[in-house]
């Protein structure tokens, strides 16, 4: 609970503090190649997420939508809430290769969070009791790419701690996939 607590309280105030964000990259010196603000609507996994940018090739994230925690003790999938603090390490030399790097377009490596809801799972095999809730607390590398006309393509690879509620913890990956739109007009 304090971990989740703690989860909503980081999103607040970096929405908060992105007023600041803000008027460092207006005197040339923050967002380079990012998007201050980013929505994806999923079509692959339904759902939603954010992205908003933080400093030169940082940024935070956060959605909701179906998601596949699978470790030790078994699987469960249903709603996920996924939070990502990513760090873009190839901008620069996409740019220079004229590639793209709208819509935040790059490969990153992320510190991640996941909670895997027991009110919307669809189904598990994890023993214990119907109401239990699973914490993924780990790391990711992934690529992003969003095109001209607003398709996004997002996947990830990681691995690290799932904390079962009332269920056994235990390790292991994460894999996310995504492909939606973004309805904003990018860099």
């Amino acid at each position: 609970m304090i971990k989740k607590l703690l989860g909503i309280i980081l999103f607040v105030w970096v929405t908060i503090g992105n007023a600041q964000v803000r008027k460092y990259s207006e005197q040339g010196n923050g967002l380079i190649n990012l998007e201050k603000h980013q929505v994806n609507f999923n079509l692959l996994s339904p759902g939603v997420s954010y992205e908003i940018g933080l400093f030169r090739n940082q940024t935070i994230s956060t959605s909701l939508g179906l998601g596949l925690a699978t470790y030790e003790e078994g699987y469960a999938f249903g709603l996920a809430w996924n939070n990502r603090y990513r760090y873009y390490h190839n901008l620069k030399r996409r740019k220079e290769l004229r590639k793209n790097v709208s819509g935040n377009s790059g490969n990153y490596i992320a510190a991640a969070q996941a909670i895997f809801f027991s009110q919307l799972r669809v189904a598990t095999n994890i023993e214990g009791p119907n109401d239990f809730n699973v914490g993924f607390y780990g790391m990711v590398y992934g690529i992003q790419r969003t095109y001209p006309k607003g398709l996004n393509f997002t996947a990830e690879l990681g691995a690290g701690y799932y904390r079962g509620d009332g269920v056994l913890s235990g390790y292991g990956p994460l894999f996310g996939l995504s492909l939606g739109w973004t309805p904003k007009r990018k860099k």
